[in-house]
């Protein structure tokens, strides 16, 4: 072999043992993140109490009793148990609706009820009702606007701190 092969075959070789100890070795300049941080804050020795109106679990199930629905356990408030549900909407139709629509809803109590259309995004475009309704089930009617587009829109009905949402297509 002449000089020039063994110089280039040296450095291939150098090259390699290079990039083998460089790939194995263990970066050695960097710290642990528990040493530089361990001085810098201070250590909690008492952890923190929660309190708050949480009911204690008593399961309900005993071999040989009957068995007690998870979604009782669920409806545990101040009024023993009974949840506090005002408005019902039991059905929307037509569905598409062209110029009119018919709600049926069922109100526990006399209550305050507002009936909007709103976009997909969540925009009120129109508002169908804001009135004062007696406790019963009642069918209402509403003229749809002539000015709403057709397409998907939601109907949002609110009675005090409930909200029920339900979907139409405008024809």
């Amino acid at each position: 072999m002449n000089t020039k092969t063994k110089t280039v075959s040296s450095l291939y070789l150098l090259c390699i043992i290079c990039i083998g100890i460089f790939c194995c070795s263990n970066v050695s300049a960097q710290r642990s993140d528990s040493i530089t941080n361990s001085s810098k804050y201070k250590r909690i020795i008492k952890t923190p109490q929660i309190k708050g109106d949480v009911p204690s679990y008593k399961p309900t199930y005993m071999p040989g009793t009957n068995f007690t629905p998870y979604n009782s356990l669920l409806s545990h408030n101040k009024n023993g148990g009974k949840a506090d549900k005002v408005l019902s909407v039991l059905k929307v139709y037509p569905n598409p609706v062209d110029d009119q629509i018919n709600v049926v809803i069922r109100l526990e109590r006399e209550a305050n009820i507002a009936v909007k259309v709103m976009d997909l995004l969540g925009n009120e475009v129109v508002t169908l009702a804001n009135e004062r309704l007696s406790s019963g089930e009642q069918t209402k009617t509403y003229t749809i606007p002539n000015r709403l587009n057709s397409g998907i829109y939601f109907l949002r009905i609110v009675t005090g701190s409930e909200t029920v949402v339900k979907r139409i297509s405008v024809l």
